[in-house]
């Protein structure tokens, strides 16, 4: 389980949403590091990406709301981050749309998106937290 208690930034909400990636990531993982061929791994993975692409905009968009409403200073640099990360996903979703036997793309894209979310909910998540708590 990749999940840990340090990573709550106390909103609930939020601390549930990124509980769900993080377990969403966990399956990812699970299925990509596989023994099976990458043609039975391929419908686990796009199932997984689709519900990512669709899940990450709800989570950011709660995110940002929370941000907004706390007035939150550093709103616009954690928003772009967030539109970077969008934009990752949908970049990588047309990569493996067009090969979907490639199992190093989808190594390579599996270690990023582990580190990427590991690094922003421990880091930049955080210093949201510590804002909506000393407000």
């Amino acid at each position: 389980m990749i999940w840990k208690e340090r990573y709550k930034i106390g909103v609930e909400e939020v601390d549930r949403q990124h509980k769900e990636l993080f377990n969403r990531l966990n399956d990812f993982l699970q299925v990509v590091r596989s023994e099976e061929d990458m043609e039975k791994k391929a419908a686990e993975i796009e199932k997984t990406l689709n519900f990512m692409g669709e899940y990450v905009v709800v989570h950011f968009d709660s995110e940002e709301e929370i941000q907004r409403e706390y007035n939150y200073p550093d709103y616009e640099e954690h928003r772009q981050t967030h539109e970077r990360f969008k934009q990752e996903i949908m970049e990588f979703k047309q990569e493996f749309e067009a090969d979907k036997c490639n199992e190093e793309l989808v190594m390579e894209f599996s270690g990023k998106l582990l580190t990427w979310l590991i690094h922003h909910v421990a880091g930049a998540d955080q210093k949201i937290g510590e804002y909506v708590d000393n407000n």
